[in-house]
């Protein structure tokens, strides 16, 4: 599943190619995804620009310049999801779609932004309202790189929690886009066992945690992200951050710090690996 830092080198990789571009034409060969994409969608976006590209946790954000308003004169934004398998690359027109090209919004640049999506669980959809009333978005906790995550938070929302850290550190209402990859590799570079009850870290080990995982997601946003079987750039290119995972995938090997044999275990219905002497 593409995680912060897959979404983020999408927005990257295909902002060049779409921002300030007009929309000339959509093309939905199968609207039926986790959400159904909307009927009047064409009618939303066709002769209309797209403004600079956002991410919001694992949200893209394409607002439209001078576009149509929804009543009480609020401009739209389109709002993106990749699901579990969805990526968003850039085509040319004549390319002919692959299966699974489910959407594609053509510019007058001769550019496409195609969406790919084998599972359909992603969605396209029309932001509803803003940020701070969408549903989807309004409970989200604040973006791992910037300063409103801390240690402090952490340590502030965990006390009294019985939950084990790992899955507190995955919330995305404590913070967002920390998923499984990262909070498994930040909690190794922080040596916290992930097993421990939320609330029984101490302050300083909130902060090591904080730091870790902001260093573990700036350096996998550095690499291209992490390269997962249908995670792709929006220029079709894999990332290459999966060959600096020190725990993630390596249950069985030896550690890297200590030479322990990495271990195995379900938190959450999710797997992490974790050094049973490095961590505590």
């Amino acid at each position: 599943m593409p995680e912060l830092p897959e979404v983020e080198t999408t927005r990257r990789g295909i902002a060049p190619y779409v921002e300030n571009q007009q929309i000339s034409e959509v093309i939905v060969r199968n609207g039926r995804l986790r959400v159904p994409v909307p009927e009047a969608l064409a009618d939303g976006l066709v002769g209309r620009y797209i403004g600079n590209l956002r991410r919001r946790a694992k949200y893209l954000l394409l607002p439209l310049e001078n576009g149509q308003s929804e009543p009480g004169g609020q401009a739209r934004t389109l709002l993106w999801h990749l699901g579990m398998s969805g990526s968003l690359r850039i085509a040319q027109v004549g390319d002919l779609p692959k299966k699974h090209d489910h959407v594609d919004l053509v510019f007058s640049n001769g550019h496409i932004l195609r969406y790919h999506d084998p599972r359909r669980f992603g969605f396209v959809d029309w932001l509803a309202g803003d940020e701070y009333s969408d549903k989807r978005l309004a409970r989200l906790g604040p973006e791992p790189l910037s300063p409103d995550f801390t240690g402090q938070r952490l340590y502030r929302l965990s006390r009294g929690k019985r939950v084990a850290v790992k899955p507190f550190l995955m919330d995305n209402q404590i913070v967002v886009g920390v998923g499984n990859i990262y909070a498994t590799e930040a909690l190794f570079m922080a040596g916290i066992d992930p097993r421990r009850e939320a609330g029984r870290v101490s302050l300083a080990r909130y902060q090591r945690l904080a730091t870790a995982a902001q260093e573990v997601l700036a350096a996998a946003i550095t690499q291209g992200g992490t390269t997962l079987r249908d995670f792709v750039s929006g220029q079709g290119e894999p990332g290459y951050f999966a060959q600096r995972l020190n725990v993630y995938g390596r249950h069985g090997e030896p550690c890297r710090r200590c030479g322990e044999e990495l271990k195995r275990i379900t938190l959450g219905q999710r797997a992490s690996v974790y050094c049973p002497l490095c961590q505590r």
